[in-house]
């Protein structure tokens, strides 16, 4: 993305939220802040670490006995997977999904597997079906104004979704398909290994967080997500999904806080 078209992507989505108005005539360097004011409060930290693994997957609570052999499949499939190419190919060829029957594309990821982002979605919509790239439809715009507005873009950020392929109808993905695509997404965090974990609306926060928390006590807080073979935690921050926020634009706010809190550790990081 250029210098300009970035600037324009920036004041798109901060008019959009109501900034309209200049009161400094450059950006204000945070850095002359004492350190005390700045930097991430433990306060503002989840006070234990979120663990998953594949193995948290319950799967004898939903349907059949195939459901549960299917997610036994997943979870040793997706620890096989040694690089990104080779769990793409996995999860292409993975045939008890139901959702993939219906789907036209298998929609894997976009972006910098090497950046220090990764933002994970929920699932594939009409536009993302037919591309074969998550986030490319009028919630992708969206989402693109959401980063270039803290400076980022696709070569800095790395995007998947929870679900590979679009439900019928654009329909929320059931709790079954979740846990049955979770351990592909769960190895897909470990290869990628990303500084920081942007989960992208409920479905995406609930399903890694394996929580029952909706996305309005989830977000606006740091949390951390780890595996059991990852050397150290990440850290992770939810927000609203921009479908929602094209929905509900007076959300739009509280999304700025949210991408305030990342460009904020982002630059402690750096």
């Amino acid at each position: 993305m250029t210098k300009n078209k970035l600037d324009y992507e920036t004041l798109k989505f901060l008019y959009e939220i109501g900034i309209n108005e200049v009161v400094e005539p450059s950006p204000t360097d945070k850095r002359m802040f004492p350190k005390e004011l700045t930097k991430l409060k433990k306060d503002n930290l989840m006070a234990s670490k979120v663990k998953s693994s594949s193995k948290s997957v319950s799967p004898q609570q939903y349907e059949t006995h195939n459901f549960k052999v299917h997610v036994e499949s997943s979870n040793d499939q997706a620890r096989q997977a040694k690089t990104l190419e080779e769990l793409r190919n996995l999860v292409e060829n993975f045939n008890m999904c139901p959702l993939k029957k219906t789907a036209t594309n298998t929609v894997f990821s976009d972006g910098n597997s090497k950046a220090k982002i990764m933002v994970i979605g929920e699932a594939p919509g009409a536009d993302e079906d037919r591309q074969g790239l998550p986030f490319v439809g009028l919630s992708g715009k969206l989402l693109d104004r959401m980063f270039a507005a803290i400076g980022l873009d696709r070569t800095t950020i790395y995007i998947t979704n929870i679900i590979p392929w679009r439900p019928p109808g654009n329909r929320q993905p059931t709790l079954s398909e979740t846990n049955l695509c979770l351990p592909f997404v769960q190895r897909h965090i470990e290869l990628v290994s990303p500084e920081f974990l942007i989960l992208v609306g409920g479905t995406a926060a609930k399903s890694i967080l394996q929580t029952t928390e909706g996305i309005m006590k989830l977000r606006g807080r740091w949390l951390t997500y780890q595996t059991p073979i990852m050397a150290k935690p990440i850290q992770t921050l939810a927000t609203f999904h921009p479908a929602y926020l094209l929905r509900a634009p007076g959300q739009k706010r509280l999304a700025w806080l949210d991408l305030l809190m990342l460009k904020e550790a982002i630059n402690h990081s750096n």
